[in-house]
């Protein structure tokens, strides 16, 4: 019987704005709990979190990285995560193995772009939420201020359970003390705000408080869980990672009253196709359900699989199934994280972040079981942000398409946020991810680790057709050759479909005029146009295809001859059904300041943008939103860099798929012609 206890984990993830300090947060919290003797620095390249070669040359982090401390009684899980914009599909899927959302906020640069998005993000996973304060000591910064901004954005529900105080050198606890000196605000003030902020979520309590009955620390503990738990508190901490201020009292705080797995809530479990909903209960005795978040791929020590338990116990010996896989695996070995160290357990119990080594079944987002009755268990799944920003890939040295091939696909199951793309026409693979620094750090490391070198440019626009009305489509193919001929005959229709809506292919065809076995050879036939395009070489999407009516020859109809037959059919449909080419469009936020602004909206009108709005945020700064083609915003990164001297940001996400204007479709029309030109004479 393991003398752990789950009442007592916290698992929580640090997130917030590349440059808040969450990876000397860290170190401080480690130093705090006696992990280490002396905190680590960005600059000497020895923080527990950023272990990766890369971390240290960039020195900023750029993945999540595990750490494990303890706090008193209780033992803190904690996930460190990157950031950078470009690196938010590893911090995503950390928020899937936590209980409770950090957010770190750099006092001096206020909140910014990936404050927000963060605490949507944790508050859509019905996380429970706080804020830290960082850099409280540094100078001009205007602490009383920032809280109330914070309030505005996020709500009257985030509070202070600490205050700085002694010129913030420390910080002195408010939610069950109501006197003493601070840097800011009224501390009995601040403790009446927070106590009645967390009585009024138990109606019960509400009555006896407002009778004058004195309530106990266990009941404010237990109301204070489920005010975190319903998002009626958001609480604030104050730290400065740099001196230390705050971080003694904000590891107590996580000791005692953040929750752990039984207290926070429960994760969305789904079953089947049904779409059921399910509770893990956080049961050592139950049957295990565990969620694998983080997959890292090393050259020498293997894949390493890193999960969460929900419910039940994992012990090395046992079997486990993986998804709905018939063949269970062995855990040889368990492992729990801690930085780059992986120390061998005995035990993992609900709550724990496990890992498993060397086992290539694994794979990120995978449920790992017990027993065949959770087979069709998943996650509710992670919105995750579209990757847009590509680069065409090879090589540097032929003979190495083999290597290549297997770097990306380790890669690829890496990084929830990383694509491969192969275009047969252009014999092109595109490798996508989030922005520039995404890639570029994944093809690094692709050289650090498996001493792969790559040539790189841009690549194709990711355009799409589909057509605009509903159209009749023929097509008799009919070859003789001395024996057996081909031949084939399709009638079909089409008619557009909604945007997103895809492909869909239907049979009406009666009285056996095609039989039903060719009539998977029709589809196929039109599967090839939509692959390869009808009038530029781009994907179809979005348009209904039924087969009605046909002919067949009893001796000379075989599949290639419906095969060819449904492919000219479509094509002639689609000439009829006005053709048109579709270009992505993506949400555009711009962050810069004040001065440039008029500039920057000035380029992005020239980019046939269309500005949805600007908003002033401080510090100077103005964030103007967009909806822009993709295509025209291929050298953004570098035009905006020159406008603001490098001090401009922004972030993208996949929008929708639009209609390119007349001009555009004709010449990326022509393009395609051309391209065609030189195959078509050859042959």
């Amino acid at each position: 019987m393991s003398s752990r206890e789950t009442r007592l984990i916290r698992n929580l993830a640090l997130l917030g704005h590349s440059g808040s300090g969450k990876t000397l947060l860290a170190e401080q919290l480690l130093v705090k709990s006696g992990v280490k003797g002396d905190a680590g620095s960005i600059e000497r390249g020895d923080t527990a979190a950023d272990f990766d070669p890369l971390e240290k040359q960039y020195r900023h982090s750029l993945d999540s990285a595990i750490l494990q401390f303890p706090a008193g009684k209780a033992e803190v899980q904690l996930i460190d995560t990157a950031g950078d914009p470009d690196f938010r599909g590893q911090t995503l899927a950390a928020m899937t193995a936590v209980e409770t959302a950090a957010v770190v906020i750099n006092a001096v640069n206020g909140i910014e772009m990936s404050t927000r998005r963060l605490m949507r993000r944790a508050r859509q996973r019905r996380l429970c939420r706080m804020i830290i304060i960082n850099r409280i000591d540094a100078d001009e910064v205007d602490l009383e201020a920032l809280v109330r901004e914070i309030r505005d954005e996020f709500g009257p529900q985030c509070l202070p359970v600490n205050l700085p105080t002694e010129n913030r050198t420390t910080v002195r606890e408010c939610f069950y003390h109501d006197d003493g000196e601070t840097d800011i605000f009224s501390l009995a003030e601040a403790h009446a705000e927070i106590r009645d902020q967390v009585i009024e979520v138990d109606e019960a309590l509400m009555a006896r408080y407002l009778e004058g009955e004195k309530i106990s620390r266990e009941e404010l503990h237990d109301a204070f869980e489920l005010a975190l738990r319903e998002g009626h508190l958001v609480p604030i901490c104050f730290t400065s990672a740099r001196s230390g201020a705050g971080c003694g009292e904000l590891l107590r705080f996580i000791e005692r009253l953040l929750p752990s797995p039984l207290e926070g809530n429960p994760p969305r479990f789904r079953a089947g196709s049904e779409d059921r909903k399910l509770t893990a209960r956080p049961d050592p005795d139950a049957h295990v359900l565990a969620h694998v978040f983080k997959v890292v791929n090393d050259p020498y020590a293997g894949k390493l699989s890193i999960f969460r338990i929900f419910q039940g116990t994992i012990r090395p010996g046992m079997q486990l199934f993986v998804g709905d896989a018939r063949k269970p695996i062995k855990v040889a070995h368990l492992f729990r994280v801690h930085g780059a160290e992986h120390t061998e357990v005995d035990i993992g119990i609900p709550g724990d972040l496990c890992a498993l080594a060397k086992i290539d079944e694994i794979h990120y987002d995978a449920i790992l079981h017990d027993n065949h009755e959770e087979d069709h268990y998943y996650l509710k799944p992670i919105d995750f942000p579209q990757p847009m920003f590509g680069l065409a890939i090879e090589p540097r040295a032929r003979g190495q398409e083999q290597k290549l091939a297997a770097t990306l696909d380790k890669t690829a199951e890496e990084d929830p946020c990383f694509r491969i793309e192969h275009n047969q026409e252009l014999n092109e693979t595109v490798i996508r991810g989030l922005g520039e620094m995404h890639l570029r750090i994944l093809l690094e490391r692709m050289q650090q680790r498996y001493g792969v070198d790559v040539e790189t440019r841009p690549p194709r626009i990711a355009y799409r057709e589909t057509i605009t009305r509903p159209a009749e489509g023929h097509f008799r193919h009919k070859k003789q050759t001395g024996g057996a001929g081909q031949f084939g005959e399709v009638f079909l229709r089409v008619r557009p479909l909604g945007r997103g809506e895809g492909f869909v292919f239907r049979s009406e065809v009666v009285g056996g005029v095609i039989p039903t076995s060719l009539i998977p050879a029709v589809e196929k036939g039109a599967r090839q146009v939509l692959d390869e395009g009808a009038i530029a070489g781009f994907p179809l999407q979005d348009l209904e295809v039924v087969v009605h009516d046909g002919k067949y020859h009893s001796v000379d109809s075989k599949e290639i001859a419906f095969v060819i037959a449904g492919r000219k059919a479509l094509l002639e449909a689609i000439e009829h059904a006005g053709p048109q080419i579709l270009e992505p469009i993506v949400n555009l936020e711009v962050t810069v300041a004040d001065a440039v602004m008029g500039d920057v909206t000035g380029l992005l009108a020239s980019k046939r943008a269309r500005i949805q709005g600007t908003e002033s945020i401080r510090g100077g700064l103005t964030q103007v939103s967009a909806a822009v083609p993709l295509s025209a915003i291929t050298e953004f990164p570098t035009e905006l860099k020159s406008m603001t001297g490098g001090e401009g940001r922004f972030v993208l996400e996949m929008s929708h798929y639009e209609a390119v204007p007349a001009q555009v479709q004709q010449q990326l029309v022509e393009q395609h012609g051309e391209r065609r030109g030189p195959a078509e004479a050859a042959n």
